[in-house]
C-alpha cells in the first residue's frame, strides 16, 4: 500500500477551504505524519514565565493539509489510526481564563512530563498510563474565510477525544474538493473532560490511512475504537457533584477532587488540577432525575506508585 510522509516544518493554525495543501494522495493511501508540538513554541526548557507569555495565535500547530483525490463533497472521510508514537516528551499547563476551573487558577503554570515507552512520568512516584492520541482533526470547513481551531465544528477541530488511539477509526463530513485533512495536537494521556484545558501535550509521529467513503453519511465526528482494556484492580477515588447544571457539577466535582488530593496525597492544588485533566474521567453519571443531575470525577489512585 502506497505510503507517504508529511513533516512538520510547515504548520498552519486554522481551518481555510483555501489553505495551502502540502501533500496529494489516493484514497486509501497511508501517510506517516510529524506533528509538532501541539502549541507550536513550547520547548523541554520553558519556564511558567516563558508559558505565560505564550502566543495563543500559533495554537494550534497542524500539518497539513492533505488532499485525498477524489474526494467531494456529500462524502465522508474516513480516517484509520494505524500507530501513534511519543518522542520522549510532553507538557501540561494551566492557562489563565481558561479551562474548567480558570476563575481558580489566575496564574501560568508549565509541568514538563518525562515520556518513556507506555508510562507518562509526572514525578517520582506518580506515573499516568500513555495512551496517545490526535487532539485535532478536520477536514476544510463548509464555512468560507479562516476559523480557528479551538472549538468543534461539523468538520472536526479541537474534539480531544481520547478514543482515537492506535487501532480506532474516525469519520468526517467532507465539505470540499479533495477533503484538506489535518491533523495535530497530540496528546500521550488525557482524562476525559480534560478538565485544565490540557493533556501531556506532546510531538509526535502519527501514522494514518485516508480513504474516501460514498457508502457512508455522516453529520459531523464519529469514531470506533476497540473495547479499552480492562482498568487495573486498582481503587477509584469518585467525588461527585448534584444540581441542576451539568457544567457547575462539573467545576464542583473537580473542586472536591483537588482538594481531596491536597488532603490525601499532599498535593498543591495547581499539580492536583494538571492531574485531573490528565488522568480522571469526568462523566455524566445520571441525567433523568429532574431537576438535578450527577456528575462524577473518577481519579485511579494506581498513578500513585
Amino acid at each position: 500500500m502506497p505510503e507517504h510522509h508529511l513533516d512538520d516544518t510547515v504548520t498552519h493554525a486554522y481551518w481555510d477551504r483555501e489553505v495551502d495543501v502540502r501533500l496529494e494522495i489516493e484514497s486509501g493511501d497511508v501517510v506517516v505524519v510529524e506533528c509538532a508540538e501541539p502549541i507550536g513554541q513550547v520547548t523541554p526548557t520553558w519556564t511558567d514565565d516563558d508559558f505565560a507569555r505564550a502566543d495563543p495565535s500559533l495554537a494550534h500547530a497542524l500539518s497539513g493539509a492533505i488532499y485525498v483525490k477524489g474526494a467531494r463533497p456529500g462524502d465522508t472521510l474516513e480516517i484509520d489510526i494505524l500507530k501513534m508514537e511519543h518522542k520522549g516528551w510532553g507538557w501540561s499547563g494551566l492557562i489563565p481564563d481558561f479551562g474548567l476551573l480558570a476563575d481558580d487558577f489566575d496564574s501560568a503554570h508549565l509541568h514538563h512530563w518525562e515520556l518513556e515507552g507506555s508510562i507518562c512520568r509526572f514525578a517520582d512516584g506518580i506515573e499516568v498510563p500513555a495512551e496517545p492520541f490526535p487532539g485535532v482533526i478536520g477536514v476544510a470547513p463548509l464555512e468560507s474565510g479562516r476559523l480557528d481551531t479551538f472549538p468543534p465544528r461539523s468538520n472536526g477541530g479541537n474534539l480531544d477525544t481520547r478514543d482515537l488511539v492506535a487501532g480506532s477509526t474516525a469519520w468526517l463530513p467532507i465539505h470540499a474538493d479533495g477533503a484538506l485533512f489535518s491533523i495535530g495536537d497530540c496528546h500521550s494521556a488525557q482524562g476525559d473532560g480534560e478538565v485544565c484545558g490540557s493533556g501531556v501535550e506532546s510531538p509526535m509521529t502519527a501514522t494514518i490511512r485516508l480513504s474516501v467513503r460514498r457508502d457512508l453519511d455522516v453529520a459531523e465526528f464519529q469514531a470506533r475504537r476497540r473495547t479499552r482494556p480492562a482498568l487495573s484492580d486498582s481503587e477509584v477515588h469518585i467525588t461527585t457533584a448534584h444540581g441542576p447544571d451539568l457544567y457547575e457539577n462539573a467545576r464542583t466535582a473537580t473542586r472536591y477532587m483537588i482538594e481531596w488530593l491536597g488532603a490525601n496525597r499532599g498535593l498543591e492544588p495547581a499539580d492536583a488540577y494538571l492531574l485531573c485533566s490528565t488522568a480522571a474521567n469526568l462523566r455524566i453519571s445520571e441525567i433523568v432525575d429532574a431537576p438535578n443531575w450527577l456528575v462524577s470525577l473518577h481519579f485511579p489512585l494506581d498513578i500513585f506508585r
